[in-house]
């Protein structure tokens, strides 16, 4: 059986304390932890259809900061790690930097050129090298707030702008905030994506277009993150929330049938 743990990440840098971020050196601490543990890296879309290793980590990145390909990249290089980059489209080779709710008090500031996006020709690069490329819609809204339309519309042109710029399909999506329900769900499917990344606030069973990932931010000392990628730890954590969802499904019975003896 194997065991598969997928990280998310967003930026890297040395100065920025953004909760999305982390240091170049505890960036590296936390991967060569994986690897004395016997994790070996794939993509995401490798990690979650066929996992080439007993135990496999995939790393992915929201956003597709700069920082990735300047600092992340040269040391998941040495450690012979692949990576997934979740590009937000309407923001690639931007020469602004990119804003949302989230971010966007970073504009102005002295970490502003934190903000800055990847361009089309390095994400190609980072293709060429063995890294995915993947959505993660055309301008990083909360999915779950839009109308039918809008929602096809960022799902599908971001699909179809990546499959253009890197000349190859496109099928795995992360969503922004990790904000998906049921109707998110259908919608990339409907869209034609295969395989979808998620943040769940509650550790749930590993769905195609909804496989949990763990985040991994700012504030993650090293024993915090050696808790996150445990196994006994997350085994734990979806046990609870199985018997939370049973707890939930049996509640109506429950009322039914305090009522009858009552």
């Amino acid at each position: 059986m194997s065991d598969v743990l997928v990280l998310c990440y967003h930026a890297v840098s040395p100065t920025w304390e953004a909760p999305l971020s982390v240091t170049p050196e505890r960036f590296q601490h936390q991967l060569e932890t994986l690897l004395r543990r016997g994790y070996r890296g794939a993509t995401f879309r490798d990690a979650v259809t066929r996992p080439p290793h007993r135990r496999t980590v995939a790393i992915t990145f929201d956003d597709a900061y700069r920082s990735v390909l300047a600092l992340a990249f040269p040391i998941l290089d040495r450690l012979g790690l692949p990576a997934t980059v979740f590009v937000p489209t309407s923001f690639a080779g931007a020469s602004a930097p990119m804003a949302w709710p989230g971010i966007d008090h970073w504009s102005g500031g002295d970490h502003e050129r934190e903000l800055l996006p990847l361009g089309w020709p390095e994400l190609r690069g980072l293709s060429e090298r063995g890294w995915e490329i993947g959505s993660h819609t055309v301008s990083h809204p909360r999915l779950t707030q839009l109308d039918d339309r809008d929602l096809a519309a960022e799902l599908g042109e971001s699909k179809q702008a990546c499959e253009e710029a890197l000349g190859a399909p496109c099928g795995s999506i992360a969503y922004p905030y990790g904000d998906v329900d049921e109707r998110v769900v259908r919608a990339a499917r409907a869209a034609g994506y295969s395989h979808g990344a998620a943040l769940p606030p509650v550790l749930h069973a590993p769905r195609p277009l909804e496989w949990p990932r763990t985040g991994i931010y700012h504030t993650d000392a090293a024993w915090r993150f050696r808790l996150k990628g445990s196994l006994a730890v997350r085994f734990v954590r979806l046990a609870r929330a199985r018997a939370r969802s049973r707890d939930a499904r049996r509640a109506p019975y429950r009322r039914r049938s305090s009522r009858r003896r009552s």
